[in-house]
């Protein structure tokens, strides 16, 4: 079951809104960098009001603004203190926990205007979540921890809803709606915050979301479900080596149980994508990831059963398809010339 629902409260449609994006979490800017190569839709099309129906956005990303210092934090500290309504606060990169230690901080944003002091991360998530109108959990780390949250790290950082609840809901009634993948997959990301900005314009329901608060039509299915190489597991032929063309669960893909939608729509302009260029699905998208997945290139557990049971099934299904196809490849009877039957002019050759 997914998490408890909740109706948005009845408002009126909004027309403008603000996304606050941070990426002071403990991550690479990676999702940044994935984002810009969106193209259903592209940032650009969200910022330039190319698409009808949905409010004038106004993006705040330390990697993309024009602004720095200052200039661009004021944005950010208008929001804290409740002078920015509404806005969307996106976060990449995990949350450290700043308690773990006597002194010093783990990852931190802007500095406080009275101290002069460096202002964490977990602050401005303190400050910030409970003004937001909705929150994007933007790439693996901020949505379950990610690498960073690997069994022993000395940060005990975690994912959003493991530091705000799994319960947790916006003043709007918005659960946290993680968008995992490491990094993101371009699309997946812009897509989501479209259906956002559908929903602040009261166009569009309450955004449906999967027991792991991803969105359920992004998620839904497993990435073997629309694999390329899908067709060759079922005819139990695997890869032996990098470079086949074959199912590569044998070089320890996870693609049969892991839920992500990057074999289907590629990585870029549905170009690309793990599977689709020979990479094996190591569940970048999945809560366990990475500890419930290592070693990476060892054969999953699981799949030595599956693949064993499936060599006999498929390679019979196998020969009778080969057989059935060798048949189709030739022409029906009754279209092939009959040279011996007489008067047929096709018997007659043209002599030069």
């Amino acid at each position: 079951m997914g998490p408890p629902r909740r109706p948005t409260r009845k408002s009126q449609p909004i027309s403008e809104i603000d996304v606050l994006w941070i990426t002071a979490g403990l991550g690479c800017d990676g999702d940044t960098i994935a984002m810009t190569a969106a193209t259903q839709p592209s940032i650009e099309d969200i910022v330039l009001g190319a698409l009808p129906w949905i409010p004038k956005v106004r993006f705040h990303n330390p990697f993309l603004a024009s602004e720095n210092g200052d200039d661009f934090m004021k944005t950010f500290y208008l929001a804290a203190e409740g002078k920015l309504n509404p806005f969307i606060l996106v976060l990449e990169g995990s949350v450290p926990n700043e308690g773990n230690k006597e002194e010093g901080y783990w990852a931190s944003f802007g500095t406080d205007r009275a101290t002069g002091q460096p202002i964490t991360t977990c602050e401005w998530i303190d400050r910030l979540a409970p003004k937001a109108w909705a929150i994007i959990a933007a790439g693996t780390c901020s949505t379950y921890g990610g690498i960073h949250a690997m069994e022993g790290n000395p940060t005990d950082c975690m994912g959003l809803p493991d530091y705000l609840g799994w319960r947790w809901r916006s003043k709007a009634g918005i659960p946290i709606v993680c968008v995992p993948g490491c990094p993101v997959q371009p699309d997946n990301l812009m897509e989501t915050l479209l259906y956002l900005l559908h929903m602040a314009a009261g166009r569009a329901p309450m955004i449906p979301l999967d027991e792991g608060l991803r969105p359920t039509w992004l998620f839904g299915s497993t990435l073997h479900e629309g694999c390329d190489r899908g067709g060759y597991y079922e005819q139990a032929q695997f890869a032996e080596e990098y470079g086949s063309p074959l199912c590569i669960v044998k070089l320890g893909c996870w693609g049969p149980v892991v839920q992500c939608n990057v074999g289907k729509r590629g990585w870029m302009g549905g170009i690309g994508g793990c599977p689709n260029v020979g990479g094996i699905c190591i569940g970048c998208t999945m809560p366990g990831f990475p500890d419930k997945f290592m070693p990476f290139m060892d054969q999953p557990p699981g799949s030595l059963l599956s693949s064993a049971a499936v060599q006999t099934y498929g390679r019979a299904i196998h020969a009778l398809r080969r057989f059935t196809q060798a048949s189709l490849n030739k022409e029906p009877s009754w279209r092939q010339q009959r040279r011996s039957a007489p008067g047929n002019k096709s018997d007659v050759g043209t002599a030069i």
